[in-house]
């Protein structure tokens, strides 16, 4: 069986905020419940994101998601 892919592209503002929610979605548990399915594919975004952003390892990190937030919300 072969799979079918699809890519979605963020800016790093976007995948940076997207990023830091779907950690804190993660770790409260703050939203419906999910099926095995919909954590798993919660966990996969979340990982890719994970390998992409070097942004996440910074010691100035809420700094850099404050201004990423900005920008999201600006359309910038």
């Amino acid at each position: 069986m072969s799979r079918d892919v699809i890519q979605i592209t963020f800016t790093k503002s976007e995948a940076l905020v997207l990023f830091d929610w779907l950690v804190t979605f993660d770790e409260t548990d703050a939203g419906p419940p999910l099926d095995s399915a919909e954590r798993s594919a919660l966990w996969r975004l979340e990982g890719k994101l994970e390998e992409t952003l070097v942004e996440i390892l910074s010691p100035n990190y809420r700094e850099l998601l404050d201004e990423a937030r900005k920008r999201v919300l600006s359309g910038a």
